[in-house]
């Protein structure tokens, strides 16, 4: 397994940032592997697949350079660039089309386990990775963005409360699937069969995106690594198709019990509003009373959003709605 050692003032120091050019990135692998996790994303790629298969249909070998990139085990470092926080898409994909040729060359190869195709020996690898990205970047995930930031804010905001109560072993052990705390200052990021390596000292970012079944590590030199990881409400896919418990439903009514119900992880108003097919009013009312209740609490913000979470009364209703059951749950590269 690929471990880290970090040091406990790395830790101490390591933040949450996002990351446009990481949220395209694992848009082009939902895009590529065109394998849906749960409706939000099945409806996603039913609306934006035809566009990404025609185009590279119409350029050969970027349609060559997808699948070599993205490899078996390993991804080509060169499309996974370190975010740094605060930086717009079009600054991140720079880093990507600015690439030295021979180090694309070289990325593929690991990425590959071999020699290069004929057809991908050549100069501007980068170029057209940068491309590539900006066209999903426009057509699948900007018109998005906006909302994914929204959710993305929401899950950042969840995981640093859950530092708060259980410390940072429960939050890495529930990043993804791979990622564990091992005790004695290691972190495993994979299952891959690799050296360790020493971060102490390095900045360490915490990067979600909102595709489900992804995942990978990057590092910029030994002064910056990331881990980016799928968040926990994915496109509103999934968490508000949950049926609601018959008992719950009867007590509060359908629709606040499917409120109280998705706020396990904290949710502005708007996010309610999408996953629930609510208006604006109603969820605001269904909010009012769960306040008023002690149901729920203000968490923080995303943006000029307020988020709603449970409380601790609200968590023991939920789960005695759900007839006691153990709460949810919520590849790896450099991959």
């Amino acid at each position: 397994m690929g471990w880290w050692r970090i040091s406990a003032d790395t830790l101490t120091g390591s933040r949450f940032v996002l990351s446009p050019l990481a949220e395209t990135f694992a848009s082009l692998r939902l895009l590529h592997a065109a394998r849906a996790a749960h409706p939000g994303e099945r409806a996603w790629l039913d609306a934006h697949l035809p566009a990404y298969r025609a185009r590279l249909t119409a350029d050969p070998v970027t349609a060559l350079l997808v699948p070599s990139a993205l490899g078996t085990v390993w991804i080509a470092d060169f499309l996974t660039v370190t975010p740094r926080g605060d930086e717009t898409f079009e600054e991140e994909v720079e880093r990507v089309r600015g690439v030295p040729p021979a180090t694309a060359r070289a990325h593929l190869r690991v990425s590959l386990g071999g020699p290069l195709p004929t057809p991908l020996d050549r100069d501007d690898l980068g170029e057209r990775a940068a491309d590539l990205l900006t066209h999903v970047w426009e057509d699948a995930v900007r018109p998005y963005w906006s909302r994914r930031r929204r959710i993305l804010q929401a899950d950042v905001v969840a995981r640093t409360a859950r530092v708060g109560r259980g410390g940072w072993a429960a939050v890495l052990d529930a990043l993804r699937p791979g990622t564990r705390w091992l005790g004695d200052s290691r972190l495993q990021v994979n299952a891959h069969e690799l050296p360790p390596r020493e971060i102490s000292g390095a900045e360490l970012l915490f990067v979600p995106v909102t595709p489900q079944r992804v995942g990978w590590v990057s590092w910029e030199g030994t002064r910056r690594y990331a881990l980016v990881y799928p968040c926990a409400g994915a496109l509103a896919g999934e968490a508000g198709r949950e049926p609601v418990p018959a008992g719950l439903g009867a007590l509060l009514g359908t629709a606040r019990a499917r409120v109280l119900m998705l706020l396990g992880s904290p949710m502005s108003t708007s996010h309610l509003v999408a996953v629930t097919g609510q208006g604006l009013g109603s969820v605001g009312r269904h909010l009012r009373v769960l306040l008023d209740a002690g149901l729920v609490e203000r968490c923080g913000r995303a943006g000029r959003s307020v988020l709603y979470v449970r409380t601790a009364a609200g968590e023991v209703l939920a789960e005695a709605g759900r007839g006691g059951r153990a709460g949810r749950g919520r590849v790896t590269s450099r991959g």
